[in-house]
């Protein structure tokens, strides 16, 4: 039997990381698994970590290491994670990303690689401000690059389409803002370390997704 993989998805906000992981996820034969999908779960269950997770959110705070690393491994324990994961949103700092490697070492395994989307600043700006995300189903469109067929409406469960307030110009770069100073570092550990693959996330979705596949499906 095959050792289990888990590799890491990591870009700005906008840089495509939840559209490119469903598209490469299952050909890959790994199991998608994206933070933010964890603690939505989590909380609407009012699950034991999720109640906490709750709490730092409605506060407006940072949701401590030791909450998202608890969920994470909660994730990875289930049966469909067996042969391993791809993780789109975390780590997201290095005391997460040595967390990670703790947590995988007691399950026998270890991180086999990391992928970083690279999208310049100006692009991201673009794509999330015309971002609209389905209420129903959580797929994402944009106004320019990935519009509906009908306005408003998902094309894949015929949700309503909304944009999130953190969708908006000033929230926008300030997210990025956020990110590039919790990441980079982040960013530089990872390539120090040689498990580092840059992809140029700016390219057609296309393209993006072939040069995933080309590093993922090794």
């Amino acid at each position: 039997m095959a050792s289990p993989r888990f590799l890491i998805l990591m870009g700005p906000p906008g840089a495509g990381k939840g559209t490119q992981a469903q598209r490469v996820a299952a050909k890959i034969g790994l199991v998608h698994v994206a933070t933010g999908d964890l603690f939505r779960e989590a909380m609407a269950k009012q699950t034991e970590l999720g109640k906490k997770a709750e709490a730092y959110v409605k506060g407006g705070q940072y949701v401590p290491d030791s909450i998202t690393l608890g969920l994470v491994e909660e994730r990875l324990s289930q049966p469909d994670c067996a042969g391993g994961a791809l993780l789109d949103g975390f780590p997201r700092t290095i005391d997460q990303a040595t967390g990670l490697d703790e947590l995988l070492a007691r399950r026998g395994a270890k991180l086999d690689g990391v992928v970083y989307l690279d999208v310049p600043t100006s692009a991201l700006m673009r794509r999330l401000t015309g971002r609209w995300t389905c209420r129903s189903c959580g797929a994402v469109y944009h106004e320019v690059f990935n519009p509906p067929k009908v306005v408003g409406k998902c094309d894949k469960c015929g949700g309503e389409l909304y944009q999130r307030p953190d969708d908006t110009v000033d929230v926008v770069q300030k997210r990025l803002d956020v990110y590039t100073k919790q990441t980079a570092p982040l960013i530089a550990y990872y390539r120090e370390r040689g498990r580092l693959h840059e992809i140029d996330g700016a390219q057609p979705i296309e393209k993006v997704t072939a040069d995933l596949l080309a590093v993922l499906g090794r």
